[in-house]
Formats: structure tokens, C-alpha cells, sequence
């Protein structure tokens, strides 16, 4: 049953402060709450302790507090935490601390499933249940910070919308999570060290043009010709590489921020000599870097990875032909953490 309270985390200051006022409390207990909310990311109201017993119970009875909770962690022998959430009306949504020397970066979800099916990908073969709201996002970054700070002694560094789902399905509530994550009044993170990753939505790429965003943006691409990349991504049937390319040129000239383009090698699918002839051609057109991702096997695709050889070889050409490249090296394989494995597996 809906409950017909108000969730207290879609009040602003004033409106907490307007709340406070007419209960016959103090005006400055908007500020308290609204730290414990957004600065201290609590998970509810009881934990607001700094408040007596009394205002506590009071805001129990005039909001209610839906919040994500720990459901499950998991440690990878190479440092990367996997840690699952349940959400309020009791969905799995996943998460990933990955650390090294000079960063931590966090890896979070946007939707419940996903609804693009990437023929590579588990959270591909899941269905999408619903789009997570500003909050519960919040509270991936929140808690993952903490845990971050609790298993590595020092806190989250980077952010990327890599986790499950499809990032710009859900703009509005991403958009406004970011805004909370970047905001001196809660976590204030730099907007630059977040990206946000798609699989590419052109009408939605030149939203975040024309809104000037100032995070970063990825393209997850994996083949730089239209017909190999819809069999592999069939988003690409509706937003081709031409209407991508002018998008992306449109959000660069909007935000002047360069664009990363994901290129995950699979064997004898998309790794030959001329796929990285493609991919040159494509890169020139679009201020972009490439980063090149080792697959991680995803049981019933029938994909494998590039041999190591053969990634260097296509890494090697790339750079021959003047594109800025790098390889990244799968993390948490064996937590089934890393890229495109997500899909809430015990």
C-alpha cells in the first residue's frame, strides 16, 4: 500500500525550515536534518542522533524515509568490492568500489535491470523493473563511500555511471543525483571526476549539450560500422554512428569536454586490423580518446576476449594513427564485478 506520508528527502532547506516552523520547533533544525540527509547520507531518520527523541518521532510520523540497504559485499582477490543493495520495495540493484594507487573510483546503477539487451552484457539479459530515483542513487554513492573509506582508508575519488542500466533512460533522476553529489551542502564532489556512460541515446547526448553539463561522457561504442555494432547493440538500429558522431560533436562544442570512447575488444568479432582502421576513421571525427576493455565473459553470449596479442596490436595501431588510447584491464572477474557482469548473481 502507498503510504501517504511525504518522503522527507524531497523537501529543499526552505521547505524543512517552513515544516519546522509550524511544528512549533526551532527554525535551525531544518539545517541539522538536511546535513544528516544529504552531508552524512544516513539511511534514516533514528539515525539522526544529534535530534531528541521527540523531534525524531515527529518526523517519523509526518515523513516517511525510503532508503537503500546494504544487502550484500563481496571482496575480489584483486581489492574490488562488489556490494548489493534492497531498495525500499525490495529490488537488487548492484555496485562497485574499485581502487588503485591514485584513485577510488565507484562504479553505480542507474535503472533496476536494463532494457537495452546488448547481446554481450548480463544486465542486458535482465529485465528493467524501473528507473532508480535521485535518492537511491545518492545512497550508492554514500554508502559506498563509507565503505570505501572503512576498507581502503580513504574515500571515493571517481564516479562512473557504468554499473546496470542505461544512464540517459533515467535523466531526469541522474541529473538530479549528480546535483546532490556535486553540491557544497552534501557530498561535494568535483562534477569532473564523474562520467556517466551510454550506449548512445543521440537526442538525449545533445540534452546534456544544450544543458551544459559538467560531468564527463562515454560512449559505450564496440564497433565502429553500423551494421556489426546494431547486431551487437541493437540501440544502434534507432541511433545510427552518423547521428551519434553529430550528437557528440554537439555536446563537445556545448560543454568542451572530451568524450571517452568504451571499445570492448571481443575475438574475431570486432579486433581485426580493419575494425581498428574503422575506429581510427570514426575517432578522428569526434574530440575523443579511446579506452580499450578486456572483456569479461558472460556466460550464454558466445563472446570471448581478444587474446592479450592482439589487443596490444589494435591498442598499437590506434596510437600509430594519433589516437589518444588506453587499455583497461578487467578488475573483480572473479566476484563477477566487472564490466557488463552485473546482474545481481549470488
Amino acid at each position: 500500500m502507498k503510504s501517504s506520508k511525504t518522503n522527507i528527502r524531497s523537501l529543499n532547506l526552505t521547505q524543512l525550515e517552513e515544516w519546522f516552523i509550524q511544528s512549533g520547533d526551532k527554525k535551525f533544525r531544518a539545517n541539522q536534518v538536511y546535513d544528516w540527509l544529504w552531508k552524512k547520507g544516513v539511511q534514516s531518520i533514528e539515525a539522526m542522533s544529534n535530534l531528541s527523541k521527540e523531534t525524531r518521532n515527529k518526523l517519523s510520523e509526518s515523513f516517511e524515509f525510503p532508503a537503500l540497504q546494504l544487502n550484500k559485499t563481496q571482496l575480489s582477490a584483486d581489492g574490488t568490492m562488489k556490494i548489493r543493495f534492497i531498495t525500499n520495495d525490495q529490488h537488487f540493484i548492484e555496485g562497485v568500489i574499485i581502487p588503485a594507487d591514485d584513485r577510488i573510483t565507484a562504479c553505480v546503477s542507474s535503472q533496476i535491470g536494463c532494457s537495452l539487451t546488448c547481446a554481450f552484457c548480463a544486465t542486458g539479459k535482465m529485465k528493467r523493473e524501473r528507473n532508480l530515483y535521485f535518492y537511491e542513487i545518492f545512497d550508492q554513492v554514500a554508502m559506498l563511500n563509507r565503505i570505501a573509506e572503512k576498507q581502503y582508508g580513504r574515500g571515493l575519488t571517481n564516479i562512473v555511471f557504468m554499473g546496470m542500466g542505461e544512464p540517459l533512460l533515467n535523466y531526469s533522476q541522474v541529473t538530479e543525483a549528480i546535483e546532490k553529489i556535486t553540491s557544497p551542502d552534501s557530498l561535494g564532489m568535483s562534477p569532473r571526476r564523474i562520467t556517466v556512460s551510454t550506449a548512445g541515446i543521440a537526442k538525449m547526448i545533445r540534452k546534456l549539450g544544450d544543458d551544459q553539463v559538467r560531468y564527463r561522457l562515454a560512449l559505450s561504442l564496440h564497433a565502429a560500422n553500423d551494421e556489426k555494432r546494431s547486431k551487437i547493440m541493437p540501440i544502434n538500429d534507432e541511433n545510427n554512428l552518423e547521428s551519434l558522431i553529430t550528437a557528440l560533436n554537439y555536446f563537445f562544442q556545448k560543454t568542451k569536454s572530451r568524450i571517452s570512447l568504451e571499445y570492448i575488444l571481443f575475438k574475431n568479432v570486432n579486433d581485426s586490423m580493419e575494425d581498428a582502421k574503422q575506429l581510427v576513421r570514426l575517432a578522428r571525427r569526434i574530440p575523443c580518446r579511446v579506452n580499450i576493455i578486456e572483456y569479461n565473459p558472460v556466460e550464454g553470449t558466445g563472446f570471448e576476449k581478444a587474446s592479450e596479442e592482439n589487443t596490444q596490436r589494435f591498442a598499437n595501431a590506434l596510437e600509430q594513427s594519433g589516437i589518444t588510447v588506453t587499455i583497461r584491464h578487467s578488475r573483480g572477474k572473479d566476484i563477477d564485478a566487472a564490466c557488463g557482469q552485473l546482474a545481481n548473481k549470488d
